[in-house]
């Protein structure tokens, strides 16, 4: 008997690289995701079919890293098996079709839902349903970090696992569900791929972490949630220094997010969209994370620029996700969406520009 699992994709709002360093951050769940039909096996092997990435295949008794897997489905569902093994839950064979609405590069957390979904799948199977599924999303960000090889925070696969809005305090470990609905404020939010490719950016992505540490090693500190932002501030750093503006756009960012939040709670649009473009303003011009010597790559930046001078006085733009490649999120006037969509489609091509609803 086959059974029915779907899992949605994510939308980050607020909290562009915070959650890896203990900040807050603010992502929802949208109306995209991947979709299972799945059936227990007893041939000790998971094996999976997908539209347009063919046949994947792992054995229950192969389940230690394999780097030349990095970036790999094979690689998520080897670490979400070992992940079960290791905290001692049960794992077992099964056999799914997998089918997905996410587009690739999108930045909407493909491999997040990707492995959440092989939680959900052994959880039902052979775990009675009895795993929270904040336990799922901390295996799937194990199965990213060490099996796949991508050294992300936690945001993304929490935000797949509950399957709705959320603001998460990661320094105090509060989670709070969010009524959001732009489309009651008469907006529409929409994300449009700039075709920029996320090849070679594994170094990029990773100097992010690794400046904000190297700043929050200064005060003997971990990760810069860690550091009193007035003690911070009150020192007198360089602006030159990439860490430094890294750092500076943690604190500010880490401080907009709960304002985000409550605009977002309280249904004020205008609120909301200031904020936005201030977080936007923020990750390009401290945190960097546009345009990299690694690739030339500018289109994204010429995104930004396009979504400014359309929307400057009556919407809000940003970058989207982990940057230098991939997308922009846009939020403006429902009635003036259609005209954006049309210019944005001029330069990136039909169907690069799409709109998404919160879950």
């Amino acid at each position: 008997m086959k059974r029915e699992f779907f899992v949605n994709g994510r939308t980050e709002l607020a909290g562009n690289h915070t959650d890896h360093q203990n900040g807050r951050i603010l992502a929802g769940a949208i109306d995209l995701g991947i979709r299972a039909r799945v059936s227990a096996n007893d041939r000790k092997t998971v094996s999976i079919r997908s539209d347009g990435q063919g046949e994947l295949e792992v054995k229950l008794n192969q389940l230690s890293v394999r780097t030349r897997e990095f970036g790999t489905a094979q690689a998520l569902v080897r670490g979400m098996l070992a992940g079960f093994q290791e905290l001692g839950l049960k794992i077992g064979g099964f056999d799914a079709t997998v089918t997905s609405t996410l587009p690739s590069g999108a930045g909407l957390s493909s491999s997040a839902a990707f492995s959440v979904l092989i939680g959900r799948i052994l959880n039902a199977l052979y775990n009675d349903g009895k795993i929270d599924p904040v336990v799922i999303a901390r295996v799937a960000q194990r199965a990213e970090n060490e099996f796949f090889g991508k050294p992300c925070g936690l945001m993304s696969q929490l935000v797949c696992s509950l399957g709705k809005t959320i603001y998460v305090d990661f320094k105090t470990r509060e989670i709070e569900t969010v009524e959001a609905d732009f489309a009651s404020m008469g907006l529409t939010l929409c994300l449009t791929e700039t075709g920029g490719s996320h090849a070679g950016l594994d170094t990029s992505y990773a100097r992010i972490p690794a400046d904000m540490v190297y700043v929050a090693n200064l005060f003997d500190k971990g990760v810069l949630g860690d550091v009193d932002p007035e003690e911070f501030r009150s020192r007198g750093w360089d602006p030159a220094n990439r860490p430094v503006r890294r750092a500076m756009h943690f604190f500010d960012e880490n401080e907009r997010v709960p304002r985000m939040r409550d605009a977002l709670k309280a249904g004020d649009g205008a609120a909301y969209m200031k904020l936005m473009n201030e977080s936007g303003r923020s990750s390009e011009e401290l945190l960097n994370n546009i345009v990299t010597s690694a690739t030339g790559d500018t289109k994204l930046a010429e995104g930004l620029e396009l979504s400014r001078r359309l929307l400057e006085g009556r919407g809000a733009w940003r970058v989207h996700g982990g940057g230098f490649a991939g997308c922009v999120q846009a939020l403006m006037p429902s009635a003036y969406y259609a005209h954006y969509k049309s210019e944005m489609e001029k330069v990136f091509g039909a169907g690069s520009c799409r709109e998404i609803r919160l879950v």
